[in-house]
This record gives C-alpha cells, sequence and structure tokens, in this order.
C-alpha cells in the first residue's frame, strides 16, 4: 500500500532528470519529474499537496491527453489508498430521501461518456505581468480526457430534489491540515446541476480513474474550470439557499467583466466566481524564444478549445497580430473538447512573433491583449511565440 509518507518521500528525494523554462519573466525553472504514482513525466510545481503541470510536449501528440501525463492539482491531502468496494456517495440535504452508493449502485444507471478539457482557473498564472502570488503554472494545467460514468442528474432523480432546491455542493476525500480550515467544497446551481452533460465520472480514457486525479469518483463539470470538478467524491448536497462556504463565497473569485480583467494597483471592484472557460489556442511545437532553421513553410501546430461551446476557428500570425491566416482544425471530438490545429508560415531569416487564437461557435474571439487580475484567474489572451529564423 502506498502510504502518504512515502509519496512525499519519493517525490522529494527523486533527483529531477532535467528542468523547464516556462517562460516567465523571472524564475522560470521547473524540475521534470517521475516520482508520482501512476505518473510518467511531470513538471513538477508542489510535492504535498501536489501540482504536476503537464508538459506542452504531451499536447502535441496526443487529442485525448494520457492519464499518466495528465495535469494534478490539489489544495489539501487526500487518503493516498481508497477501497473501492467500501466507497461511498452520500446525498443529501434538500432531498425526499437520503441516499448511500456504491459504485455498484452507480454502475446500474445508465452509463455516459464525454470529451472535456479540465483546465485549472490558474493555468497560466506564472506568465501574468505583473505577478501574482499563488501556483506559478505555465500553460499545462489542464487536460483532454474522454470521461466515462453516471449523469449528476440522474442520481439527483434517484434522491427526490425537493422543490426550491437552489443549489448542490460537492465534497470529496481531501481534508484540510488544520482543524480551523474549511473543507473544499464547491457548488453548482440547481439548474445546471440538472443538465445533460455534468457527470460523477470513474473512468477516464478507458481507464479507472488515477488516484493523483480523483479516484475512485469525480465530478466533471464541462467547459467549467477545474475548481469545480471535486474530486475522491463522497458527498452531495442540495440546498435550499445559496451557498455561502469560503470556497464559493470568498476563493476562486474574478473581476464582474467579461474578461475577468482589471487595472493592477487600482481599487477592487466587483467580483464573481469563476465559472466557464473562455476559447484558447495554445502553440505546442515550438517553444518560446526557440531558434528555427529556415525552411520554406514553418509548421504551427497547437490545440484549442471553444470554452464552453465548440472551437469554430484557429487563425495564425506571423507578424505580431497584425495579419491572420486560416489553421486547419483536426478531428471535432465535441464541443468541451481540445480540437488540434495545423498551419504552415512562411518566414524568412529574422525575429518573428507567432500568434494563435481561437474563436468559438458563440462568436467568442480569443483577445489579442491579456487580462489582468490580483488572482490570476481565466487567462484570456494570446500568447505570443518568439522565434528566430536563421
Amino acid at each position: 500500500m502506498l502510504t502518504r509518507r512515502a509519496l512525499i518521500a519519493s517525490a522529494l528525494a527523486a533527483p529531477a532528470a532535467a528542468q523547464v523554462d516556462l517562460g516567465f519573466a523571472d524564475n522560470g525553472l521547473r524540475p521534470i519529474t517521475r516520482a508520482f504514482p501512476q505518473k510518467g513525466e511531470m513538471i513538477l510545481q508542489r510535492s504535498t499537496p501536489p501540482l504536476l503541470e503537464t508538459p506542452l510536449s504531451v499536447f502535441d501528440a496526443h487529442d485525448f491527453t494520457p492519464n499518466d501525463r495528465f495535469f494534478v492539482r490539489w489544495h489539501y491531502p487526500f487518503p493516498t489508498s481508497v477501497d473501492p468496494a467500501k466507497h461511498r456517495l452520500r446525498i443529501g440535504g434538500h432531498v425526499g430521501k437520503v441516499l448511500s452508493l456504491s459504485l455498484a449502485d452507480l454502475a446500474r444507471l445508465p452509463r455516459m461518456a464525454i470529451a472535456a478539457v479540465n483546465q485549472c482557473a490558474g493555468n497560466g498564472r506564472g506568465l501574468f505581468i505583473p505577478r501574482i502570488p499563488g501556483a506559478q503554472w505555465g500553460n499545462g494545467a489542464m487536460g483532454n480526457a474522454l470521461w466515462e460514468g453516471v449523469r449528476l442528474k440522474d442520481v439527483l432523480t434517484l434522491a427526490g430534489v425537493k422543490p426550491g432546491a437552489v443549489a448542490v455542493r460537492f465534497g470529496g476525500l481531501d481534508t484540510p491540515l488544520v482543524e480551523a480550515a474549511p473543507d473544499f467544497e464547491k457548488s453548482l446551481p440547481i439548474d445546471h446541476a440538472l443538465t445533460d452533460d455534468v457527470l460523477i465520472a470513474w473512468g477516464m480514457n478507458g481507464q479507472a480513474l488515477p488516484l493523483l486525479n480523483g479516484f475512485p469518483l469525480r465530478l466533471v463539470v464541462p467547459g467549467w474550470y477545474s475548481t469545480y470538478w471535486v474530486k475522491m467524491l463522497d458527498s452531495i448536497t442540495v440546498l435550499d439557499k445559496a451557498d455561502e462556504g469560503f470556497w464559493m463565497a470568498k476563493a476562486y473569485l474574478q473581476p464582474a467583466n467579461p474578461l475577468a480583467d482589471a487595472v493592477p494597483g487600482a481599487p477592487a471592484g466587483p467580483r464573481v466566481p469563476v465559472t466557464n472557460m473562455r476559447p484558447r489556442a495554445v502553440i505546442t511545437n515550438i517553444a518560446d524564444n526557440a531558434k528555427l532553421p529556415q525552411r520554406g513553410f514553418t509548421p504551427v501546430r497547437g490545440v484549442a478549445f471553444g470554452g464552453d461551446y465548440g472551437v469554430a476557428t484557429v487563425e495564425l500570425s506571423a507578424d505580431g497580430g497584425a495579419n491572420w491566416v486560416p489553421a486547419q482544425l483536426g478531428r471535432d471530438l465535441g464541443r468541451y473538447s481540445f480540437r488540434r490545429f495545423l498551419g504552415a508560415l512562411m518566414l524568412p531569416p529574422g525575429r518573428h512573433v507567432i500568434m494563435a487564437r481561437a474563436t468559438s461557435a458563440a462568436g467568442v474571439m480569443q483577445p489579442l491583449n491579456q487580462n489582468w487580475n490580483p488572482s490570476g484567474y481565466n487567462r484570456a489572451g494570446v500568447d505570443p511565440v518568439r522565434v528566430e529564423i536563421a
């Protein structure tokens, strides 16, 4: 059995095979580690509770991010061993019948699979200027998977949601380090919880969830940030009033405007919870400040997603955004999934700034300029990739 002490010790003792530069304004070097169970080479952001980032090269090779390379983000320590036969999902609160469901009970419900991007709300935080405290992610705090499980609404139907329900709160097996700290719990509005696409998932890319990604159950909220995708899910509570808990009322808040944008140093204005993601395109085959040989055309590849809608287009620029050309889109795996893109740019000798921007099926275009906010959430703008052609 893997103990928490062994997990921490192996992560701390294993030598870093290499380092990667995430391109921050300063202190962007991070070690590469293979020290975590069920994980291959990952970028180590923190050992305990673990924060592991996916290298961009992984996205360059796969539509679905392999389970052993999928990013990891925990707020609190969690059990390093869970017996699936004994695990129970408790449903209570404003319901007609309190339930305690085993994995076998859940498996009797209609099954569903959905392709969806799971992205930390702070993805890219280390790239903000001015810098912001918090997990200093590059652009690898995200991943795309085919999630399998049952609809949340089917489980809520078993319990019988009473009239007057307002929200549904979710909790997992992770526990705070100190008694006074609030349990990590998130909630969804009742209308959103009862949509067809929100899942209670046990499967990921045709396999059981890895321990570090929430085994044996996690919530899947396609189109919304990962903070709502509660891992090691063991409790669901239907509420007849708004959730005033710390993780909804005080944490994961952003400026109340469409771009979650604020002026550094200005007084804080109204804030709202982070919810749905915005369209993004990320170049995966060319690192920032790369030196490349001259050729007829330079290939540009990457992944894009439309947030809570599908990807309609991806465009490329070779001159810092002055002119744009369309990229070719790869397989359409669904409105919430990554969509890979491929293009080619004619780059003569010299320095160039390559950009990729996505537009969603709802017509929302990724802005050229980056937003900024003091929490480092919802990074929305185009990331320039500087290259030198020799």
